[in-house]
């Protein structure tokens, strides 16, 4: 089933990946007429108001996407950068979405999500990362624990968030060059068999009323201070 992504940066970050982008539409955008032509794929001129009547936000510019391209876990390792991000049951699009933009500003080695419950790769994740979803190798896997124990057999040292009695404060903990960060659900946190897989845990300590951040935040805060301790 085709996605629909629109907006100039989200389509122009589609052509230069070379993602199976089709049914482009445009409308005054001459960035994403200019690439389009650039990179011969097929686009037609349509109207303001044929745009319109598909999102108010196209700046120009709609297309519709056949898939997004996952790759292997063995492809992100072999990215040799020093972070590898693992996603443990996130089930809001905007929030995967947030973490491959950071992912990318960071340049993170990949993300790792599971296959079942899991938010899946779709245009409202595309448009929140502003085209991230194209940059970052993402990898959709049967089990994460299992996923978990291959990075360690290949040298990786594993640091779940998660805000227990054992948990350290991020910024006390020791960072490996070659580090793993696993990052829960919104609601249930990290599940017992990823919690079990994990080195270390750490935790962002709170110092309000709330008693938690929302993940993305919490994965801004955790990629920036992992990389910088490396």
């Amino acid at each position: 089933m085709s996605e629909i992504i629109y907006g100039t940066n989200l389509i122009v970050s589609a052509i230069l990946h070379r993602a199976p982008i089709h049914d482009l539409r445009i409308w005054n955008n001459k960035t994403v007429r200019a690439l389009a032509d650039e990179f011969r794929i097929e686009y037609r001129l349509a109207s303001k108001e044929e745009l319109d009547a598909i999102t108010k936000h196209h700046q120009g510019a709609v297309a519709k996407i056949r898939e997004f391209k996952t790759h292997s876990l063995e492809e992100i390792i072999s990215e040799e950068k020093n972070l590898i991000l693992v996603l443990d049951g996130i089930e809001d699009p905007h929030n995967l979405g947030a973490i491959l933009r950071t992912a990318d500003a960071a340049q993170v080695a990949g993300i790792v999500i599971p296959k079942n419950r899991s938010v899946r790769l779709s245009g409202t994740v595309a448009r929140v990362s502003t085209g991230a979803i194209f940059s970052v190798k993402c990898a959709v896997v049967p089990n994460l624990a299992g996923a978990i124990k291959k990075l360690k057999e290949r040298g990786y040292w594993v640091y779940g968030a998660e805000a227990t009695a054992e948990s350290r404060p991020y910024d006390e903990a020791e960072y490996d060059r070659k580090s793993v960060l696993v990052l829960g659900s919104e609601g249930r946190g990290l599940s017992r068999f990823v919690r079990e897989s994990c080195d270390f845990l750490v935790k962002i300590p709170l110092f309000g009323s709330v008693n938690s951040l929302n993940v993305s935040v919490a994965a801004g805060i955790l990629i920036y201070h992992i990389i910088k301790s490396q």
